[in-house]
């Protein structure tokens, strides 16, 4: 699956192997600055709203920049995409949150296994959004793709699958 989760966009003039390979060492770099980032978050007790729009910029440049070589498919514009998500989700923009989570979906679908957690995760996240966002129909759809992930993960009987259906219930 290598070849799948280092996608590279479909051009008529394909980009050159020298550029995808300084496009994945720029793509290294720009996580590890992101890690630098947050942990500086930690340590300063910054005041969050200035940081989290820093460190959503940086997230939005780098998928830029890589974008015109990397598919969304690839893992480090999904890298990428699952921290501006975080972001989103930190300073409470739900709108954001999820139309990253919709770009994400797909691709962890198709990289992880069936009943990866990675992607009971996801699909968990994007159900929470879509029911603060009043939009059940899509909620109810997403925690149910969670719930029977999880069920084959984590047996139908564990207390988190119990505390999803729930929350169904409630909405």
């Amino acid at each position: 699956q290598d070849k799948e989760k280092l996608e590279i966009c479909k051009l008529n003039d394909p980009p050159s192997a020298e550029t995808v390979k300084d496009m994945i060492k720029y793509a290294r770099n720009v996580i590890e600055e992101f890690r630098r980032a947050k942990h500086y978050k930690y340590i300063l007790c910054l005041t969050l709203t200035p940081l989290a729009c820093e460190l959503l910029e940086i997230c939005e440049l780098s998928l830029d920049k890589m974008g015109a070589v990397f598919e969304d498919s690839n893992v480090y514009m999904l890298h990428m995409m699952y921290q501006a998500m975080g972001v989103c989700l930190y300073v409470q923009d739900w709108e954001g949150a999820l139309c990253y989570g919709q770009k994400i979906i797909r691709p962890y679908s198709k990289h992880y296994p069936s009943y990866s957690l990675n992607v009971a995760s996801m699909w968990l996240k994007l159900g929470r959004l879509y029911m603060a966002l009043k939009n059940r129909t899509a909620g109810v759809k997403a925690l149910k793709r969670a719930i029977a992930i999880m069920e084959v993960a984590h047996g139908k009987d564990h207390p988190y699958i119990s505390e999803i259906k729930k929350e169904l219930e409630d909405h």
